[in-house]
């Protein structure tokens, strides 16, 4: 996907050039954005390590969200995943993080959260964007466009 490779190398660039490194928090993508990012040479430069906690224990124990935040709002919310990123840099050796987590189907969906819901996180243990999007499609394609979007959001990020 030229598309996706495109926004790799961008971010590749950025983060060497101010010698960050990065990490990844990541449910429902299962590990799909680490696995693009270091499918490119040299992501050894910049990639720290990739988080996959797809289940809610796995956030709490290994990103620190608090309880209180997925009881209150769920693990697919603005609040989770912005606690995500920081939770990822804190535990890590990163700068800067993204994640993600969302309903990638075919089941799990609600009226509020329908099948495609998936939030985003970008930045620091002290600063985070967030944006939540609603993907048409089947699971993979839900995923797919979540890693791109994932991508472009640190580019974008990045540049602000």
């Amino acid at each position: 996907m030229p598309q996706l490779i495109d926004s790799i190398n961008s971010l590749a660039e950025m983060l060497q050039s101010r010698d960050m490194r990065l990490v990844t928090a990541e449910s429902c993508t299962g590990g799909g954005i680490a696995t693009a990012l270091t499918d490119v040479a040299g992501s050894s430069n910049w990639f720290e390590c990739g988080f996959v906690t797809y289940s809610n224990e796995a956030k709490v124990r290994y990103l620190d969200v608090a309880p209180a935040i997925i009881e209150s709002h769920g693990a697919v919310s603005e609040e989770t995943v912005r606690a995500m990123v920081a939770g990822a840099v804190n535990n890590s050796l990163g700068d800067v993080a993204v994640a993600v987590s969302g309903i990638a189907g075919p089941g799990g969906g609600s009226d509020e959260k329908p099948v495609g819901t998936v939030w985003f996180a970008w930045g620091d243990a002290s600063h985070q964007v967030s944006r939540c999007f609603c993907f048409a499609g089947d699971r993979s394609e839900v995923r797919q466009q979540a890693i791109v979007a994932g991508v472009q959001g640190l580019c974008r990020w990045l540049s602000s």
